[in-house]
Formats: C-alpha cells, structure tokens, sequence
C-alpha cells in the first residue's frame, strides 16, 4: 500500500509557488543588501535546479534559497510596491511567476514615542503546573523565528530588540535573564535584559565576520530563584553587509602559454576571496580584465570567466619572438560585479610566452669552405653557422647536422658546438692527397624536436661543404713490412743477405732517392748500403745467440727523405736461422756424489746441445780408452736418447775426487761429439747409500773459488782494522792539538826550566820558616823569639774548596785547573797575608840586602843581551821593551 500512497501523493503534488501574490510588511527604509522576505517553491522533484530571477534586478535580488534581497537603499512609497519573482528550471527552461506586494509599515501619529517604536514581544508558552487544575492543557511549545540584526549598525547602544515576559507576570513578581554566548559567555555583554521588563538588548555594533549568528536562552524566575517558565531559545541573526572587499589570493599571479596557441586554450586561473557572506551578493564575486600589455598583436588577446577567475586566449597572433611576456590587470568586485554598489580590488596576471619549434634552422651561407692536411685526424676543417629565431638552448633552437653526399667512405663527421650552435666538421679518417685532392659535402641541419603543426617552413636547412686536401711530406714505407729471409746459420762476415727497400709515397713532389740507415741490430751482425738498401753480414750468424728467440732475429732499418720537413720510415727484417750441426753435446751435471763400493753406485747423466732436431738426440754415451784406469773403474749404459748412467765396474774404489772423461755423440749429420769431464766425489756410505766424510772431501777437493774468496774476507778484514788503527791515531792527534790557555805560538811552556837548587846564597840560609807557615800552626807568642811577632789574626771563615785536578789529565785541562785555583785562591779569606794591619817590633840588624831604592837597570846587567826575550811569546814583550830595546 505504501506505494500506491506515494502515487497517490506524487499526482496531488503541484511544483510551482503556492500562491499567486504574496504580500508583506516591511519597513519604510531599506538598506542595501537587507533580506525583506521570503518566497516558497514547491518542486515535487527534489532535484530540480530553480534559478530566481526578479522583474525589477535594480532594486531587488532573490537568493537561491527564495530570500528577497534589497539590491540598493532606498524608501518605500506609502503605495505598495510590486514586482514578480519568477522561477526557472534550469534544465526543462520551465518558468513560473509570482507577484510581490511589499507594504510599508503604517506611520502612528498622535501616540507617544514609546507606542511608535513598538517593540515585539515574546511570551512564554503555557506551562501545566503541578499545583494548577488538572483540566488545564499545556500549550506546544513555540518555535521562536529567529531575530535578524545587521551588523555593523551605528546605534544608538543598546538598541533594543525584543521583549520577553511570561503570562504569570501578573500574579507573581518574575526576573528574566539570557544565558550563552554574547551574555554571560564569552564574549560576553554583547546582549543584555532588563531583569524587570525583560527587554532584551545589544549593546555595541556586530560583525558577521566573526560571529554569524548568536544562541540565546530566556528564563524567567520568581524572586526565590523557582523556576516558573521553561527556557526558550533565541537565534540571533547577523545579517551581512557588504563591508569587505575582495582579496586575491596572490598579488602576482604567473602563467604560461605555447605561442600559436589556438583561441579558447585555457591559460590559468586567478581567485580571490571575499569575507562577507558568499551566500549573499555581497560575498558574489566577478572578474574582469582592466588592462593588457602590450597590446599588440591585438589589445584582447585574452579574456577571463567573470565566475570562475578561468583566463583563456581569445584571439590567434601569440608569437614568442615578437611578445615574449603578456601582463594583465585583473579586478575583482563583489555585488555580482555590480559596479555602483560593489567593492573592488585589483592583482596582477603575468602569462609567458612560452617557445614551440616554429622556426628551423637556416644556414647563413649557402657554400662553405675549409681544408685539411693528408693524414691528419681529429681536425676541424669547417665551421658551419645558422640561425634560429627560437629560444637558445632549447631543444627548438638545438640544432643536428648531417651529411647527406659527398662522403661514401665516412671520413668525416659533424659535430654540434652547444654554446654557439655552429657545426664542426671534423676528420676522424685519414685522407690521401695522391688519391683524394677535394671533397664536396651536402649537409643538412634540423632542430632536436620537429617543427610545430601548421608551420609552413622546411623543416631542414641544406648547405655545400667544399673541403680542400693539402699535400705534405710524408714518410717513407718499407714493402714488405715486415720482412722474413730464410738462412741457414753460419753465414760467414761479408756475405750478402738480401735487399730491403721502401717506397715514397709522395708522387708529386721532386725529392732525391732515398736513403737507408740501420736502427737496430742488437748482435751488430748486418749493414745496409745506404742507396740501393742492400743488407750484407758483418759476422757469422749464430741460431744460439741470446739474440735470437725462436729462431728468429730482428734488425730495424731507416728510410729517411729529404723533403721539407724531412721525413723516414722503419722497416723490420726478420731473419729465420735454419738450425746446422755446429755445437757438440755436453754433459750435465758437471759433478756427481757415488759411493765407494759398488752397491748402490749408481749416476744419472744428461746430455745438453744448444743444436735442435735432427743435429741433437738421441745422443751416444762411451767412455775413452785411454786412460785405462777410465774403463777399468767405470762402465756407462745409455737409458734414453739423452739420458745415461755411470756406475763403478769394480767392487771398491777409494774415497776421492776423480775425473771421468764421457764421450757424447750427437745425431746429426755429420755427427758431433765432445769428452766431457764429470767430477766424481766417491764418498764413504752408511746403510742408505749416504756420503758420511763428504765434509773431508769437501775439504779435500777445496775450489779455487772457494780459496779465492776466503782470501778476499782476510783481506777486507785487515782493511778494516788498519782503518780502525788509523782512525784511533787522528782522534789522538785532534785531543792533543787542542788549544790550552793560549795559542799554540804563545805557548811557553816549552821554555821553563827547571832546577834542584831552589835556595839562595849563604847569606840567604838564615831565615825563620815559620813565618812561611799557615797561622793556626804558628807556636804561641811565648816561644816565639823577640822581635819577629805578628799581630795579625786570621779570619774566621769556611775555607773555600779548592779544585781537585784528576789523577790522569788531559793536557787540555791544564788551563782550566790553573784558573779555577787562582780564583779559589783570590777569594779566600783565610789565606795569608790577611787583610789587616801587621806591625812589626823590630825589623832587624845586619840585614846584608841594601835598600831596593838601589836597584837600577843600568847600575848592573848593562852588559847583558836580553833579545832573546822576544822568542817568549807575549807574555814577556813587556820585559823585552824594558831590557831589550837598546840604548832608547
């Protein structure tokens, strides 16, 4: 049954207005952007998309929501005014129409101002008490419409709103209160009641921006605080005003787009936001452009969706070598775009040209030239230029060259310089004048990308590369090269080995013959005749040779012009030594260790020929006949073709060293044969056939190499230590010539003599040796005798230390020791004489000495030479001026 009820109801259902007029009462002043009332729309599909529209869009706008807007500020006639709204599907273009009679509310006259600014009331729904009669119903509670408040209004503060009260403020003292956001919650004192009257009130100026919309609760209680209503909700309503202007979200927006682009290609797309209501026209924005630059090659080259901030290009001509950058001044204004009521503001739109391969490469000459020495490699001959107006460095201005003719043999190639875009000819093989004196190239070049659609230019640009080969001196080349002669060895000194010649590839230049040197002939057994290359032996020619690897010997010879600048060549001459019977087998080794009896006794020997097959093995072993001893001692017996071995024939043979001739015959033709000596060491055996005296044989049988190298190590031994000896005499003679006190020519030391007379005459032996003595070892004044006391007392002091000289000096150290006493000295204080006043009771009778005062050096001595003085060193120049200086 459910869905027949639902036909049922989708046949009664009627989509369009509900009513043909619609009548209001709304206040004589309007404002701009003011809602003034509310229209329904009935769609039976849900889905449909109605668009309002209004007869008069200068005064009134309608919303999609069907709320009535004032599109302007301007006072109601006391007529009414009437308009039609109409409503469009915005699909099936259906459109219906209903017409508005807005009434402007009745002017009061002859009341008092508080009649004329009445103000609306809201009651409190009934309420069932408990205490009330039971056959009392409860009223539904009422759905309170909101209050609608422009923001930013200019008062006077507080404005009243509305006034609350309750049907039992007749019989009961009431107060009323509001309660949430804007009254006792932040922010708080916005809204404000009169606890009495319940009028409610705003108290300053409200901004949608930052509260759109406030929620209100009204109580009212008696004066105990009982609730005697129940709480009833109140919405505030900010309603917008257009306050805000429009604000890009950049100030400089960047685009870009391909040059020939088609008209309608999207580009970028500029918003800006505005804070007022986006559901109102005050928060509608629309966009426009003010201004292009530059303006060519059209002033509108772009145009913008005035909804969505979408630029497009409107017009063809976009060329990035003419106009590189576009620069467009883009505004945006709220109120639709109205440019009366609406606000504005204005950023910047940059759109960059961006390059398309458009242009090829042209090149800016239609024949280029150049030209290359023969045999030269890695040369650039040719530079070749174009020019492209695209954007450098792109791969639209890039440029590949190839060659399309004029190189069948892939001599040349084409190279892209990256900085300047020219292409380099260069040679990778190398050319012959004599066979190639020019080349003529085709080239072509072309960018990296293909050239646009649409472009009417080739996409490739062609030239002529016309390339000039340069003669020069080149070197001569020897044929065959390498050479190979076949010779059997043995060719004597002097005979001619063969003709090696070279060939001088430049046919057109005049140069003498060439001439010939030898390079290498590491066994100097060859010369060349320097004109006609004719090679000669100048020695035999030896397969043997350390000169010859496999039978092979190499000599390098020189062929050299006289071009400018002279140029040569080299040739190898490999001759092959065909192998002859010129060298005798040899036994190895050279020694051998057997035992003295004949069990074990047995030694392995091998046959050695520097020759090779057939002149080689299998070799023939035999012992000679004579001595006799050899083969009465020894037997052979071959055990291969080079192998054979030695034992003794007798049962003992006495420790020793013997030498056992071996005759060794080749297999050549004719044979060659050798005796061969092989030392013999026979040696005293244990049980497993070990030498136990090979030390006495060792010794026995001492080389002269052995005996010449011990005398060596004597030798250097003594060297070694005469060395040593010498060494030890030079560091005695260096401590010895060490300087002393003074220099070696003042010393005097040579000249003191030295006497065992150390008294004087016999006048001189009566003296008192006590007075020579230390004073602490003088006798007492009570035995001295009369007359020769002294009165002076010595100091009490620490005695100095004196040095003490070692026991075996060096001569050196004479001087130090000498000096360091003679200070010690100076410094003491206990040495006499001391440093106080003697005196002296009696000097003495008969003294035999006359006054000093007589002393002259011309009373006695006159007659004496007192030259040698000068011979004394320094130290007595003084006395040989005095006395030595003669008559002055």
């Amino acid at each position: 049954q459910a869905p027949i009820k639902a036909t049922c109801e989708d046949l009664s259902c009627k989509t369009g207005f509900p009513e043909d007029v619609h009548s209001a009462v709304v206040s004589r002043s309007v404002h701009g952007g003011q809602p003034l009332l509310n229209v329904r729309f009935r769609s039976c599909d849900g889905n449909k998309k109605i668009h309002f529209g209004s007869s008069e869009p200068e005064d009134f706008r309608v919303g999609e929501d069907g709320v009535v807007y004032a599109e302007r500020s301007f006072q109601l006639s006391a007529e009414p005014t009437e308009f039609v709204v109409s409503a469009q599907d915005k699909e099936t273009q259906q459109e219906w129409q209903m017409r508005v009679k807005l009434t402007p509310e009745p002017a009061f006259t002859g009341a008092s101002e508080k009649d004329q600014r009445k103000i609306e009331e809201i009651i409190f729904p009934w309420q069932q008490y408990k205490h009330s009669s039971p056959l009392k119903r409860q009223k539904r509670d009422w759905v309170i419409p909101p209050i609608n408040l422009p923001e930013n209004s200019k008062g006077p503060f507080p404005q009243e709103l509305v006034r609350i009260r309750s049907d039992r403020d007749k019989s009961l003292s009431l107060r009323y209160s509001v309660t949430g956001p804007g009254a006792d919650q932040p922010p708080t004192g916005i809204f404000i009641i009169n606890p009495i009257s319940g009028q409610l009130s705003v108290t300053k100026p409200l901004d949608r921006e930052q509260i759109a919309s406030f929620h209100l609760r009204a109580h009212a209680v008696d004066v105990n605080g009982n609730q005697v209503e129940n709480p009833i909700d109140i919405v505030i309503n900010v309603i917008d005003m257009n306050d805000n202007r429009p604000e890009f979200l950049h100030q400089v927006w960047n685009g870009t787009v391909p040059e020939g682009s088609k008209p309608g290609t999207y580009v970028m797309t500029v918003t800006a936001i505005d804070a007022d209501d986006p559901n109102a026209q005050n928060g509608m924005l629309r966009y426009r452009i003010l201004s292009q630059a530059p303006s060519s090659p059209s002033p509108n080259m772009f145009t913008i969706n005035n909804e969505t901030g979408d630029i497009i290009t409107v017009a063809a001509g976009l060329d990035r070598e003419k106009v590189q950058q576009y620069t467009l001044i883009i505004q945006a204004t709220d109120m639709e775009g109205n440019p009366t009521y609406g606000l504005s503001n204005t950023a910047t739109a940059v759109i960059a040209v961006t390059d398309v391969n458009d242009n090829p490469p042209e090149f800016t000459a239609m024949t280029f030239y150049g030209e290359v020495p023969e045999n030269r490699v890695d040369v650039i001959v040719a530079n070749l230029t174009v020019t492209d107006k695209d954007q450098p460095h792109t791969p639209a201005w890039n440029a590949m060259y190839r060659m399309t003719g004029g190189d069948p043999t892939g001599r040349f190639t084409i190279l892209t310089d990256p900085n300047s875009n020219d292409g380099l000819v260069t040679v990778v093989k190398p050319i012959d004048f004599e066979t190639n004196r020019m080349f003529v190239l085709t080239v072509a070049a072309e960018n990296q990308v293909p050239l646009a659609k649409g472009i009417q230019h080739p996409p490739q640009s062609t030239a002529t590369v016309s390339i000039t080969v340069i003669d020069v001196n080149e070197s001569p080349y020897f044929v065959p090269n390498p050479k190979l002669v076949r010779q059997e060895e043995g060719l004597l000194a002097g005979s001619m080995l063969t003709t090696f010649t070279a060939q001088d590839p430049d046919r057109y230049m005049q140069q003498t013959s060439l001439r010939y040197s030898k390079l290498s002939d590491p066994a100097n057994w060859l010369k060349i005749d320097p004109v006609n290359g004719q090679i000669t032996t100048t020695a035999v020619l030896d397969r043997e040779s350390i000169y010859v690897q496999n039978n092979m010997y190499n000599a390098t010879f020189l062929a050299s012009d006289n071009g400018i600048p002279p140029m040569s060549g080299t040739g190898t001459l490999q001759i092959y030594l065909l192998d002859i019977n010129d060298n005798a087998p040899q036994v190895h080794p050279k020694e051998a260790t057997t035992c003295e009896t004949l069990q074990p006794n047995a030694i392995n020997i091998t046959a050695v020929d520097p020759d090779i097959d057939p002149n080689a093995g299998p070799f023939a072993f035999e012992l000679p006949d004579t001595p006799a001893s050899i083969k009465r001692n020894w037997t052979i017996v071959r055990i291969s073709g080079d192998h054979a071995q030695l034992s003794l024939r007798i049962r003992f043979l006495e420790a020793g060293i013997y030498d056992v001739p071996i005759v060794i015959t080749d297999s050549g033709n004719p044979h060659a044969s050798s005796t061969s000596l092989l030392k013999v060491k026979v040696c005293q055996c244990d049980l497993n056939g070990d030498c136990t005296d090979v030390d006495r044989i060792v010794g026995a049988g001492l080389g002269t190499g052995a005996i010449i190298a011990i005398l060596l190590c004597i030798i250097i031994l003594l060297i070694l230590v005469l060395m040593f000896v010498v060494w030890m005499k030079r560091r005695d003679k260096e401590r010895q010539a060490k300087q002393l006190l003074i220099d070696p020519e003042d010393d005097v030391r040579d000249n003191i003599l030295k006497y065992d007379e150390e008294g004087g005459g016999e006048e001189d032996q009566d003296y008192d040796l006590s007075q020579l003595q230390q004073p602490d070892t003088v006798e007492p004044d009570a035995i001295k005798p009369v007359g020769i006391r002294r009165l002076d007392e010595r100091p009490i002091h620490a005695e100095p230390q004196y040095p003490v000289r070692s026991a075996a000096p060096h001569p050196g150290d004479i001087g130090d020791f000498i000096n360091e006493g003679l200070k010690a000295a100076d410094n003491d204080p206990t040495a006499p004489p001391y440093d106080s006043l003697l005196v002296f009771d009696y000097e003495g009778s008969g003294s035999t000495a006359g006054s000093l005062s007589s002393l002259n050096s011309s009373s006695s001595g006159g007659e004496q030479d007192y030259d040698y003085l000068n011979d004394w060193g320094p130290r007595f120049k003084k006395l040989a001026d005095m006395y030595g200086g003669g008559d002055d």
